[in-house]
């Protein structure tokens, strides 16, 4: 009933009734729900200053990056990271040319980057086995074959005689102290006569355990002969 009454009142006579309405302080305007009073503490000035140096030392730290003095990285990664953030100086702008010049030196001499190897040549004829050990100038420094362990003629060619001969080859290699000299090994066969299967197997086993540790390349340099003059009529018993 009374809320009516001044309701009605403050539609006929706003003027008195603004005049009987509380009035209401700012703070409590812009917090109706809080009775608390806002105490706005002064920070002490030396917690200001530490806060403000370690803001600014966590900045200094994101932004900064390593210099090129003391950074970690080579300088052609470096002048990648340049390529691809667009800072790079006008030494990186022949970065690939140098890389293509390299490469392409590479190609001509495999070898320029460390040492050559020394190359261990496996003929393996029909009718003999011949196991020549090179310098990397191609120097001969051994050369046995099947006649040397004292097979004659036919009993030169064979699986077991070019087994007996590879064991020997080995032996001779590490009594003659080859092995200090050889730092990498290169095997070059040639033929497929018996004395090719027994000369690897020689190798994977116990006698070539020494050997095969050094060896960096094998290769193929049996002859293939493209028109050429007429081969021998094959031979035919009885």
């Amino acid at each position: 009933m009374n809320s009516q009454i001044m309701n009605r009142l403050s539609t006929a006579l706003p003027s008195v009734c603004q005049r009987c309405q509380i009035r209401l302080a700012p703070s409590q305007l812009l917090r109706p729900f809080s009775s608390t009073r806002q105490i706005n503490a002064q920070p002490n000035s030396k917690s200001r200053d530490k806060g403000q140096a370690l803001e600014k030392q966590i900045l200094d730290t994101g932004n900064s990056q390593p210099s090129e003095a003391n950074s970690p990285l080579s300088k052609i990664t470096q002048l990648m990271q340049g390529e691809k953030t667009g800072t790079s100086q006008p030494v990186s702008r022949d970065y690939f040319r140098m890389a293509e010049s390299l490469e392409a030196e590479m190609i001509k001499h495999p070898y320029a980057d460390r040492a050559p190897p020394h190359h261990l040549h496996v003929y393996a004829h029909k009718h003999n086995t011949l196991l020549t050990l090179t310098r990397p100038n191609g120097n001969p420094l051994l050369s046995l074959g099947c006649g040397n362990l004292g097979f004659r003629k036919a009993g030169r060619s064979g699986y077991d005689p070019a087994y007996q001969l590879a064991s020997h080859v080995f032996g001779q290699i590490q009594e003659r102290g080859l092995l200090l000299d050889i730092k990498r090994l290169e095997l070059v066969y040639r033929g497929f006569g018996p004395g090719r299967e027994a000369f690897t197997k020689v190798l994977l086993g116990n006698e070539g355990r020494y050997i095969r540790g050094l060896v960096s390349r094998v290769t193929d340099s049996t002859r293939i002969k493209f028109g050429g003059t007429r081969s021998r009529k094959v031979r035919r018993l009885g």
